[in-house]
């Protein structure tokens, strides 16, 4: 092969690279998640399109095998969720700083199990704590990594967790 037909087509494989990539764009939405390995996708529809969206990322990122974003993604909706069922029993007040804003997750775990307005289900009292520590880990630990086994061993946890705090927060 001459060197003029090597540059050639070495041009056109990148021509092709480049219109392949402007083509094969990931949505621009968030597509829903091909299985559910975290959580099951039927504890949160009907629910509120934001809290379907963060799920479904969950989902996504642990079949991807991008453990620290599930994590993180688990975080979120934690924290969602927690302002969900204060918002719902209109005491959201009571988890907001002197501006307004909420609370930080710390914070707004440590006031979900001192809420009286409910009674929490044991093993709920005890994973939120944990499920706040992973997700902590990963957005905030520059030298931890989760692996699938950290999402594993607390997934039943989460499925109760989740079912919980959907029925608190009454969108369900």
């Amino acid at each position: 092969m001459s060197s003029t037909s090597l540059c050639d087509a070495v041009a056109l494989a990148a021509e092709l690279q480049q219109s392949a990539s402007d083509v094969l764009k990931p949505p621009s939405e968030i597509a829903p998640s091909r299985d559910e390995p975290v959580i099951y996708m039927a504890l949160v529809r009907g629910t509120r399109g934001y809290i379907e969206k963060v799920a479904n990322q969950v989902n996504g990122t642990y079949s991807k095998g991008w453990y620290d974003a599930c994590a993180v993604m688990l975080r979120r909706l934690l924290e969602t969720l927690i302002i969900e069922c204060f918002e719902a029993h209109m005491i959201n007040d009571r988890i907001k700083d002197s501006n307004g804003n909420y609370w930080f997750l710390r914070d707004l775990v440590d006031a979900m199990l001192k809420e009286t307005s409910w009674t929490l289900g044991r093993s709920v009292r005890s994973i939120l704590p944990k499920l706040k520590d992973i997700g902590d880990k990963s957005a905030h630990n520059r030298r931890y990594n989760a692996h699938r086994e950290d999402i594993d061993k607390l997934t039943k946890d989460i499925r109760d967790t989740i079912q919980e705090l959907v029925a608190l927060a009454r969108l369900k």
